[in-house]
């Protein structure tokens, strides 16, 4: 069985720490769900890694909604976490709903939505419904990089006790957890210390109760950004591309395919065509 949002939840009340990872199709998911992580968030950072936009902001909910299918079929263990998309929650309530009940219905657990305190109606609403929702304060790529670019949030008393009134604020509608994305550390420990739901840091230090990172950047699979806070396990750009050209190679030398790669005729059924063809 799959954990649940109460598994989650439990885990902060036990001290054990969560692991989050973004998955976004089929292979990648069941190998993450394998390797026993916790939650496979289907983020909108597909959208660049996956379909090559420059941020997230192009990204559709049909997109989320095909990513959120592929991701839901490998999974077996794993809680299932999905980004509402860019505007297919902020102009109306109506939408909120309406957008989280289409990720549930492709196979999420739960949905996950950027912004704090204006935030709190539309998440209210939602779980509600009875949809679990995640939340995300501190840079949100859908709308801080529009007026701030990639900047560490909490960094000044005034922004940090924002960041700590956000944060109880979400708690307060529901939230069953909060993404951290590159907050101060310092600020970060407060918040974890300070509301009961977990907190899943990305960026903003050791003491959140849980760790999320891209997978294509944990594994070296996307150049364009490296981000600080990104720990790289494997160099996977690299290895791909030698085994692509080691491919090529092969082909241009005339050593792949070899015998062992085809399928042949039986030798008296190939006989029998080549004497139908002479004749």
């Amino acid at each position: 069985m799959s954990k649940s949002v109460r598994d989650i939840i439990e885990k902060k009340k036990l001290a054990q720490k969560i692991s989050v990872i973004t998955s976004y199709d089929y292979s990648i998911a069941s190998l993450c769900d394998k390797a026993g992580i916790d939650i496979l968030l289907v983020g909108d950072s597909g959208g660049m890694v996956m379909l090559g936009y420059k941020n997230t902001i192009p990204v559709t909910m049909d997109q989320m909604c095909l990513f959120t299918e592929a991701v839901s079929r490998a999974r077996k263990n794993s809680l299932i976490v999905s980004d509402l998309p860019f505007m297919s929650y902020q102009a109306s309530t109506t939408d909120a709903i309406t957008n989280s009940g289409r990720l549930i219905k492709a196979g999420a657990d739960a949905v996950k939505l950027e912004g704090g305190t204006p935030m709190t109606d539309t998440i209210a609403a939602i779980v509600e419904t009875g949809i679990p929702v995640m939340g995300h304060i501190g840079l949100q790529p859908q709308t801080t990089i529009l007026s701030e670019g990639y900047r560490v949030q909490g960094k000044t008393v005034e922004s940090a006790k924002l960041l700590i009134e956000d944060a109880k604020a979400l708690e307060e509608a529901g939230v069953f957890s909060i993404v951290l994305e590159m907050i101060s550390h310092e600020v970060s420990k407060i918040i974890t210390e300070t509301i009961s739901v977990p907190t899943i840091g990305i960026g903003s230090g050791a003491c959140c109760d849980g760790q999320v990172l891209v997978v294509h950047d944990l594994l070296g699979m996307y150049e364009k950004i490296k981000p600080k806070f990104v720990k790289r396990y494997l160099s996977l750009s690299d290895e791909i591309i030698n085994a692509v050209e080691s491919y090529r190679k092969d082909i241009e030398e005339g050593k792949f395919p070899l015998k062992e790669n085809w399928f042949p005729m039986e030798k008296a059924e190939y006989e029998k065509l080549r004497k139908e063809i002479e004749s």
